[in-house]
């Protein structure tokens, strides 16, 4: 049997509406899987350079506040986890507290001191995490800051946004940090923006635990853009595999048709 006879009648076969439509299907489910696996990369690429700017900004040497933070605008995303030092006095009377913040699995809080810088502008400082009881939406006893003159280094921050950043005004509690909220209830302004607390000198013990270092893993967006560039694969290779399948039992079936309209080639004896 001439091979040109036998890869006319598959493509005979494959050319049916039934398995065009089949074939278009999956290219549609192909191309999205194929968009979602860029998609992935793309954050991937993103997460390793968001990461290089990180590393750079913990390793360098720590700057005076104002030369990130003012009044007026939020941090820039570049200068998140720089470091930054400011001299002042804690305004131990307008504490606040961020609720349900878990460390360790253990419930608890973290404690929120602005401090009245030399300038007289407020910077919002997170001292850190402290235990509370229940499942962290208590408020517990915290730990004094230093009294008088302290100064602080710590990492910038941008505000949260949103409903969750919102300031109980009885209780002083919130979700997230925002200054601009926070600044509502302050008698002065505040930089916008706050910092996580790294030290502060002088220090008193006990205290808050101080903030963890940021995550900078790569996540899971390689291995996920990497699924979905196979489950495009695997959605063609089931189209030809299921149409193989189909050929074949075609071929053994002695009612497979005249091989014309079924896509069916008979044996030579049978075409006599």
């Amino acid at each position: 049997m001439p091979p040109s006879y036998v890869w006319g009648a598959v493509l005979r076969f494959l050319l049916t509406p039934r398995w065009l439509g089949l074939l278009v299907a999956v290219l549609v489910v192909g191309g999205v899987c194929l968009q979602l696996g860029q998609w992935q990369l793309s954050r991937y690429v993103e997460r390793q350079n968001s990461n290089s700017t990180v590393r750079a900004n913990l390793a360098a040497d720590p700057v005076p506040v104002e030369e990130i933070l003012d009044e007026t605008s939020q941090p820039s995303p570049g200068d998140q986890w720089r470091r930054v030092q400011a001299t002042g006095t804690y305004d131990v009377a307008n504490s606040m507290f961020v609720l349900y913040r878990t460390r360790d699995r253990q419930p608890g809080v973290d404690v929120v001191v602005p401090l009245v810088t030399e300038s007289g502008t407020g910077l919002v400082v997170d001292r850190g995490w402290v235990q509370a009881p229940a499942n962290g939406n208590a408020v517990p006893t915290a730990p004094s800051p230093p009294a008088g003159e302290v100064t602080v280094t710590g990492w910038v921050r941008i505000d949260a946004e949103g409903a969750s950043s919102d300031v109980a005004e009885s209780t002083g509690t919130m979700r997230a940090i925002s200054s601009r909220e926070i600044e509502q209830s302050l008698p002065y302004d505040v930089y916008d923006g706050f910092i996580e607390l790294t030290s502060e000198v002088p220090g008193l013990t006990p205290s808050p635990a101080k903030a963890e270092p940021p995550d900078l893993g790569s996540g899971p967006h390689f291995f996920y853009g990497l699924q979905w560039f196979f489950f495009a694969l695997l959605a063609l290779a089931f189209w030809f595999y299921f149409a193989w399948s189909e050929w074949k039992e075609k071929q053994k079936s002695p009612a497979g048709g005249d091989g014309k309209e079924s896509g069916t080639v008979l044996a030579p004896q049978a075409q006599r």
